[in-house]
């Protein structure tokens, strides 16, 4: 799973009715996000605008694609782009998709692994003619 992390501004003027908007997003908006894989998805603002969101997914290029086929997701990104500043784009294309430089799991992972097994030396004492 891909884990997403991006950041859009929303307008300072607009912070309150956004997440008003966001506490019943439509059903059929919840459904068609499920369905396409956008997982774990969440959104959090700070008190200046700026948006983060998170997502899990298998595949973010396939989930936006998924997304664009849908006529919810075009009526949904149709309202929310008066919501955003500097914004060319709908509003699931044009974020500032961020890297991700530590996970917490994959690194306890990495050191619970063990490393891989080393071939064992041949003993001294064999020949050639012997193996």
């Amino acid at each position: 799973m891909h884990r997403v992390c991006f950041t859009l501004q929303v307008r300072k003027d607009r912070m309150e009715e956004y997440a008003e908007r966001h506490a019943a997003v439509w059903p059929d908006m919840l459904q068609a996000l499920h369905d396409t894989g956008w997982h774990d998805y969440s959104l959090f603002l700070r008190d200046d605008g700026l948006l983060v969101g998170y997502l899990e997914t298998p595949d973010l290029a396939a989930a936006q694609a998924g997304m664009a086929r849908t006529d919810v997701n075009a009526r949904w990104q149709a309202e929310m782009a008066e919501f955003f500043e500097d914004l060319d784009l709908p509003p699931d294309q044009g974020f500032w998709q961020l890297t991700e430089v530590f996970h917490l799991e994959d690194q306890l992972a990495a050191l619970s692994t063990p490393p891989p097994a080393a071939a064992p030396a041949a003993h001294p004492t064999d020949t050639a003619q012997d193996q």
